[in-house]
């Protein structure tokens, strides 16, 4: 090299190639790795408001509230829900009754109460009120002797006795038997001569109107005679 000589800034390749610092932004200062993280999750938690706001809007249209039922006051069947806590008259249709068959079979009350007069009292209410077709009262069997509750006999050889011994039975507030007839009726005399309901009157209908019996029955059965206290009737 010569003494003096002008040293170039330009390198012949024989030295050190000089280090490069890295390109920047107009700003300024480069973008780091943290930054790109902290939008990639800005971005999600956008994404995730987005789609959340979007599903409350569409629960918002269908009515239905954030535990996934039916909002009180939306209209999902089509029906109009009064406001202001009233509520729709419920409307209560009544059973239909039965109908009375009173006809076809003669009826025969019959003393198994100890209370004299009580068949005969019966006997009356059942002819002037629902119009049974009745013949005279009779007293139980001594085999009978007093029973609690009530039984109907009915003879199956006539085609109506049966429904005119279950017409009885409503008639008289139910809870009563409906039997066949025995072959000897329970009688005093072993005969009913040829009727074909038998009515064994026990303690639990004896002494009491029509009406205290079946108090809900649209039956006219208003004729009913006074109660009898005295043993000066038949049986």
């Amino acid at each position: 090299m010569l003494r003096g000589a002008r040293m170039s800034d330009v390198s012949d390749g024989s030295g050190p190639v000089p280090r490069r610092t890295p390109r920047t932004t107009d700003g300024g200062a480069p973008v780091s790795g943290a930054l790109a993280i902290v939008l990639a999750i800005v971005a999600v938690v956008a994404g995730f408001l987005i789609l959340r706001s979007i599903s409350d809007d569409g629960d918002d249209d269908l009515g239905v509230g954030t535990d996934g039922t039916a909002e009180a006051g939306d209209d999902t069947t089509g029906t109009t829900v009064p406001q202001g806590g009233s509520t729709v008259p419920q409307i209560t249709v009544p059973p239909t009754a039965p109908p009375i068959v009173t006809e076809g079979a003669t009826v025969v009350v019959a003393n198994a109460n100890g209370t004299a007069g009580s068949a005969a009292s019966m006997k009356n209410a059942l002819e002037a009120g629902p119009h049974f077709m009745m013949a005279e009262a009779e007293d139980a069997s001594d085999e009978t002797g007093v029973l609690a509750t009530s039984v109907i006999y009915f003879d199956p050889a006539q085609a109506s006795a049966q429904a005119v011994a279950q017409s009885l039975a409503n008639v008289l507030g139910g809870g009563v038997s409906v039997l066949p007839l025995p072959g000897t009726p329970p009688v005093a005399d072993g005969s009913i001569d040829g009727a074909g309901v038998l009515l064994m009157l026990g303690t639990d209908k004896a002494n009491k109107t029509l009406e205290q019996l079946n108090p809900g029955s649209t039956t006219a059965v208003i004729t009913n005679p006074p109660v009898v206290t005295s043993s000066t009737l038949a049986p």
